[in-house]
């Protein structure tokens, strides 16, 4: 077992991500499906076990294995993926309050979730902090290594943000449950800015340096994670802003909702199209299963909850319609990352040391000092 988890990077920590992200974007679809809400809780109660397990798995790779921990930290396409470490945490707990109280109760699953969300967020602050400050000082990385994989790090405190409303009313009213919101709004800010500086290096890298390698490619899809998720958090503020802070406060959040959730939903929309012809072509070029396919999934379900929020305060049919579409799309993404995953971890490959790729030319198309292509 302690050899086995050499290579478990903290990347593995998606496959918690995405799981809860089934789970909760299911309960808060807006059509009635006999049986749904009680698979969702199965799912849910899956990332719960999914996750104590991965937190065993990596408190020996740590114990065991400082060396290649360390290696982890220092590479520049490993440390980014701290910030996933975070984000699970807050899934199952958000989890928790949304279906798991089916199953333990009201009282225990918000006190599940107070740990693991004040867990997430103390991680996924010091991973905003920690990962940009690598980066800057022993990553040393080219502007032909940008891809999206470095925005995890800074889209965790906007989970928080999207995740955090869910204990307000819990809290007492008045100074407690304004604090909480606000710090909530805090994340959203600290988040959606730093995503704004790191965004445009990713679409620079994309438009100037061609397409990304294949094993990348479905990484294109985790832009749409701060985009969805912070929909996501402005509808999630509206909801419990009433109950928190005085007016006119509260009424300014639900007109932010709609006011910001509709057109980076279109934005939203814009990437998933474009991330889409880029999956397409990677997939004829010969793109197979890596633990990258779980960006199919997360991302996806931030969008659903999106989707959701925005049919919540505009009663658009639209929304709705859209929000049950995507879901589906989560699921079958889903299905088959889980069913990949759980194949690769049977047959050793996907714990097994990385096989380094030999070097070869690019057999792309050229590009002229003007921009032409041929």
């Amino acid at each position: 077992m302690v050899t086995a988890v050499r290579h478990l990077g903290p990347n593995w920590y998606a496959a918690v991500m995405g799981t809860a992200a089934v789970a909760t974007a299911g309960a808060g679809l807006p059509v009635h499906v006999p049986g749904l809400r009680t698979a969702c809780t199965a799912v849910w109660a899956l990332s719960l076990v999914l996750l104590l397990a991965l937190l065993a798995a990596r408190a020996l790779h740590w114990t065991h294995h400082r060396d290649q921990a360390r290696a982890h930290l220092l590479d520049p396409a490993t440390a980014p993926f701290y910030g996933c470490l975070a984000m699970a945490l807050l899934a199952v707990g958000g989890g928790a309050i949304t279906v798991g109280r089916d199953w333990i109760g009201g009282e225990a699953a918000v006190v599940l979730d107070a740990v693991l969300f004040s867990a997430g967020t103390a991680v996924g602050l010091a991973a905003a902090v920690a990962v940009p400050y690598l980066m800057a000082v022993r990553h040393r990385a080219e502007p032909s290594q940008a891809t999206p994989v470095w925005l995890l790090p800074l889209v965790a405190p906007m989970v928080s943000a999207a995740l955090g409303p869910l204990l307000v009313p819990h809290l007492p009213p008045g100074q407690a449950r304004e604090t909480l919101l606000l710090a909530c709004f805090a994340m959203f800010g600290l988040s959606l800015l730093g995503t704004l500086l790191m965004l445009p290096l990713v679409f620079a890298r994309l438009v100037t340096g061609g397409p990304l390698p294949l094993a990348l490619t479905p990484t294109l899809c985790l832009v749409l994670g701060p985009l969805g998720q912070s929909t996501t958090a402005v509808g999630m503020f509206a909801d419990v802003a009433p109950g928190a802070l005085p007016a006119p406060y509260s009424d300014g959040f639900d007109v932010l909702a709609v006011l910001y959730g509709v057109p980076v939903m279109g934005f939203a929309l814009l990437w998933a199209g474009l991330a889409t012809a880029h999956v397409l072509r990677a997939r004829r070029h010969g793109m197979g299963f890596t633990m990258t396919w779980w960006a199919f999934t997360f991302p996806v379900g931030t969008c659903v909850t999106g989707a959701e929020a925005l049919a919540r305060h505009t009663g658009l049919v639209v929304y709705e319609g859209l929000a049950v579409g995507l879901y589906g799309v989560l699921v079958g993404a889903w299905t088959v990352a889980a069913v990949r995953t759980a194949h690769g971890l049977l047959n050793g490959t996907l714990l097994a040391a990385p096989r380094t790729a030999p070097a070869a030319p690019r057999p792309v198309t050229a590009r002229t000092t003007s921009g032409a292509v041929h």
